[in-house]
């Protein structure tokens, strides 16, 4: 049989169906083309948009508090970096969260939380974004909670401010809140210097949170400051740890100390009981954050004796070597009585400050115009405020009336009638060390003295502290304060405390003086507020502190002590014998 041979023939191709899929293609790349010019040319801002809506960010860097330290370095606040744990409850719920309650159990444990609360918290409102578990964690505890690895549960940077002096300068400098934000003393004060501002920047991120593009700054932050203050830490904790013990040793309600440069106007010490631990904030008591060196005032008493006597020598109504005659010991003045212990007799400017005179230094008042002695008082910073610019202090009272008594002239002489505050007493008696010139007070370190305002002739403060040796050498009302080898020109007071219809029996005791009399550098006064017991006198209270603490001032200042001829020369105070 012959076989045929096959033709091969070629396919004839389907012309519609090729048109088709040009047609179909033309169409899909013009669609194409057109959503891409419709995009890129005619509406671009929507997708950028959204595509910002994404990604752009804008970020904060974290900006701590600045530093408080005395003047010489010493730290007394600094911000430590600790962490705050956040939950975002959708996420949780999303994630499935809550399947290893082990978990949960662990971060309570660890947080000393409930566990009920914080998953109430995270459960009430399951669209919530952000609810804090628990704010400044140390980092220890925020490592072990990240490895936790607990859906919808985040770590967040904060700062907590520590003080290492604790309670020893607690109303001085004060304390944060948890938001780290001023609140008492100094923090508060000078809560935007110490705060300064963070800078804000726009960020393009990543799907995982990672900065791809920095974009622009949208504010520029300022750096903290610091706060260097003219306490010196050294004299702080001598000042607290005596003003503490004589606290407790005459079971009084409050004491406060003071010390003052005299050449300068600065701060040294600023001391309060009862204080408390500013590091630890449960149980805060308000009576205990007061810093009442500058907040309470007191009725003087016999501390502004001095400055009686100083008003009568400026104004020439006595000489340093005249006497008063305070025989028979007592007067009466418009139907009251104004008493000594005993009766002295003639009795010099000096030996009327060394026994705390009330018919003395009455007879001085009462010998020159009212406005004298007011005058003089204001001028030293009586009733008004001192300069040191904190929060709360009180500028004391000064009474201004047109119509005096010749009995109020007499107690407004012994303390009585008025109010200071010690940061006022501190500082008048620092113009006695200054020969007469009063210096703003100022809490800061100075790089040079400021200008200050004369308000006694150079002679008249002078003769004033070589007035006041006697009161702390033998016989005089101070002698607890006396200071072998520095010459002490301090005084006592003690004034009894005003109730509703007059005076009550609590007291406030005070002893108020400068060191070394020969060349003065220190002024201090110590007040301790309602000593108990049989012990109450500004002398017997308050004197032992003011020695301890300005003797051992003294020496961590290397202050040199008074020669034997110095001390000669103050022993022959004018006036000084009887």
């Amino acid at each position: 049989m012959k076989k045929q041979a096959k033709r091969i023939t070629k396919p004839e191709p389907i012309h519609w169906r090729l048109k088709l899929v040009v047609f179909v293609v033309f169409v899909v790349f013009g669609s194409l083309v057109a959503r891409a010019a419709y995009i890129q040319v005619i509406e671009p801002g929507r997708l950028r948009h959204e595509s910002d809506m994404r990604t752009l960010r804008t970020t904060s860097n974290e900006v701590q508090r600045g530093l408080i330290t005395d003047r010489n370095g010493e730290m007394l606040a600094v911000s430590v970096p600790v962490r705050a744990v956040y939950a975002d409850p959708k996420v949780v719920f999303d994630e499935d969260g809550f399947k290893d309650m082990r978990r949960w159990q662990a971060l309570a444990d660890v947080l000393h939380e409930p566990m009920e609360d914080l998953l109430a918290r995270v459960r009430d409102n399951p669209k919530k974004r952000f609810t804090y578990l628990k704010r400044q964690i140390t980092p220890e505890v925020a490592n072990y909670i990240s490895q936790l690895k607990l859906p919808g549960i985040y770590l967040k940077a904060e700062s907590r401010r520590y003080y290492p002096t604790g309670e020893i300068t607690a109303q001085l400098v004060g304390i944060t809140n948890i938001d780290d934000v001023g609140i008492e003393g100094l923090e508060n004060t000078y809560d935007s210097w110490l705060t300064g501002t963070p800078s804000k920047q726009k960020v393009r991120k990543s799907r995982d949170g990672s900065v791809v593009e920095a974009l622009d700054i949208i504010q520029e932050g300022e750096s903290p400051n610091d706060l260097v203050l003219s306490i010196d830490q050294r004299i702080q904790q001598l000042a607290y740890r005596e003003l503490k013990r004589a606290t407790e040793m005459y079971q009084a309600t409050s004491a406060s100390l003071v010390m003052i440069d005299v050449r300068t106007g600065e701060v040294l010490a600023m001391a309060n009981t009862p204080s408390y631990n500013p590091n630890s904030r449960e149980q805060l008591q308000s009576y205990r954050m007061r810093n009442r060196a500058l907040v309470d005032a007191y009725e003087p008493g016999s501390t502004v004796k001095p400055f009686v006597v100083a008003a009568a020598l400026q104004a020439g109504i006595v000489k340093p070597d005249d006497r008063v005659d305070t025989s028979p010991g007592w007067m009466r003045i418009g139907g009251q009585q104004v008493r000594d212990s005993r009766n002295y007799g003639d009795m010099t400017l000096a030996m009327i400050l060394k026994k705390s005179s009330n018919m003395g230094i009455s007879k001085l008042a009462l010998e020159m115009p009212i406005q004298q002695l007011l005058g003089t008082y204001q001028s030293l910073g009586l009733g008004n405020y001192t300069g040191i610019n904190m929060t709360g202090e009180s500028p004391g009272l000064v009474p201004e009336r047109h119509r005096w008594s010749d009995f109020e002239r007499a107690t407004l002489a012994f303390g009585y009638g008025l109010t200071a505050t010690p940061l006022q007493l501190a500082r008048m008696y620092a113009a006695l060390g200054s020969g007469g010139i009063v210096y703003p007070t100022s809490i800061f370190k100075l790089k040079q003295a400021p200008e200050g305002t004369r308000v006694l002739s150079e002679a008249v403060a002078k003769d004033v502290l070589k007035m006041l040796v006697g009161v702390t050498e033998e016989g005089g009302t101070g002698t607890k304060a006396h200071i072998d080898g520095y010459p002490v020109a301090g005084k006592s007071g003690t004034s009894r405390k005003a109730v509703a219809g007059g005076y009550g029996d609590d007291y406030v005791a005070l002893f108020a003086g400068v060191a070394p009399a020969n060349d003065p550098r220190l002024a201090l006064v110590v007040v301790v507020n309602e000593p108990k017991g049989d012990h109450y006198y500004g002398g017997d209270v308050s004197g032992p502190v003011f020695g301890k603490v300005m003797s051992g001032a003294l020496q961590m200042l290397n202050v040199e002590p008074a020669s034997t001829r110095e001390l000669v020369q103050l022993a022959g105070t004018p006036g000084g014998q009887q």
